[in-house]
């Protein structure tokens, strides 16, 4: 049988630290797949890590950088950037001619990816599709995506039927679950005094890990509020130690890490900031602290399965699917306070304890292998599926 040629496309730590499990599969099943890898946006960005490093150090070979001209995070600039970035995106699949390129999620980078694939002919497989995002543009992108993509592999049942609705046949969408509960299933996890002694920081009686994005769906003064919210409410809270992820290239981006970064400036003696901390440290850290709060995914996807609570900032998730242990707040400095003091409570954690994860038993990327394996590719546009009444 001949080997398919398989890219995935990674445009940030966020969407790299899901895909490594189907990365790794597509490598170690090198009979069947050739996997291509192309990094950008801010794997590329030394003011967000230069994280394609994680990529490498994964043990990886990234065959393609696709170095996204971003100087400014205004709605115009991000514009500008899609456009140039289709350009060389042809040129990597043009040099590259995958039978398949593998893009997850809804950030811009990958919407770049993706309109390049459909004039070029090559199928797209998109993963967490049909997710709802309210608060963010991500919202249309994703959508757009699904429509651009050929093979769907959701998280949840009522993704599946959503995906199904905007007019995709049923045969072609599959409820995978998510990588991220993969990757939780899948990572040797460090212990609390490694752990500590990589990031130089000390975990106390009560630890929370903070990750706070642009909600590219809300004014920027809105943001500005919700956060400085958050840091007057966690000031009531001076003996919990806090771990920030500072957040990726979007709109309103700049803003958020300089209130970040200076808020940890003034509290370094129970605070620390990482530009990313890799799949690994991030992981391990999640099983060592005690609160998730913001408002990335990851509070929603991973975190129910620590058993550990979520405080949901905004309405960035808005949409999404949630375990009980999620605590959504409006992002007031009372409705801040209380879900802190919420959250932190023997009664509440009890119960997250118990919490079910609603996303999956981990076992996604040999599914979403399997049917590619099976599956010819496509040679003619795919129809659009009406749903009978």
């Amino acid at each position: 049988m001949k080997r398919k040629r398989v890219c995935i496309v990674t445009g940030s730590r966020a969407d790299w630290g899901l895909l490594y499990p189907l990365a790794r599969y597509l490598k170690e099943n090198n009979d069947k797949f050739i996997l291509q890898i192309i990094a950008a946006g801010a794997h590329l960005s030394s003011d967000f890590g230069f994280t394609y490093k994680e990529i490498e150090r994964d043990g990886f070979v990234i065959n393609h950088k696709v170095k996204m001209p971003l100087f400014k995070d205004t709605g115009a600039a991000i514009a500008e950037s899609v456009g140039e970035s289709i350009s060389l995106f042809n040129k990597a699949f043009l040099s590259f001619a995958p039978d398949w390129v593998f893009l997850l999620g809804d950030r811009f980078e990958i919407f770049s990816a993706a309109v390049s694939c459909v004039f070029l002919k090559i199928p797209i497989a998109h993963i967490h599709g049909g997710e709802l995002t309210e608060g963010s543009i991500d919202d249309i992108l994703r959508h757009a995506i699904t429509k651009m993509s050929y093979f769907h592999f959701v998280s949840t049942d009522t993704y599946r039927k959503r995906v199904i609705q905007m007019g995709e046949s049923p045969s072609r969408v599959f409820n995978v679950g998510a990588l991220g509960i993969e990757n939780i299933k899948k990572t040797k996890l460090l212990t609390k005094e490694a752990l500590e002694k990589i990031i130089n920081f000390k975990l106390g009686t009560k630890n929370m890990i903070v990750t706070f994005n642009p909600s590219t769906g809300e004014k920027p003064e809105v943001l500005i509020e919700q956060l400085n919210n958050f840091f007057n409410a966690l000031d009531k809270f001076n003996d919990v130690r806090v771990i920030f992820t500072l957040p990726n290239p979007d709109m309103h981006v700049y803003a958020i890490k300089t209130m970040i970064e200076d808020y940890v400036k003034r509290n370094s003696q129970r605070c620390i900031a990482f530009s990313s901390m890799g799949r690994s440290l991030y992981l391990s850290a999640l099983n060592y602290v005690d609160v998730v709060a913001g408002n990335s995914s990851s509070g929603i996807i991973e975190a129910p399965s620590f058993g550990i609570p979520t405080i949901n900032i905004g309405d960035r998730q808005k949409g999404r699917v949630k375990a009980l242990s999620v605590i959504d707040v409006s992002g007031s400095f009372m409705s801040l306070k209380r879900a802190l003091k919420k959250a932190f409570s023997n009664s509440f954690r009890k119960v997250c304890k118990k919490v079910k994860n609603v996303y999956g038993d981990g076992c996604v990327s040999k599914k979403i292998a399997l049917i590619i394996t099976k599956t010819a590719i496509p040679v003619r546009e795919k129809c659009f599926y009406d749903i009978k009444e």
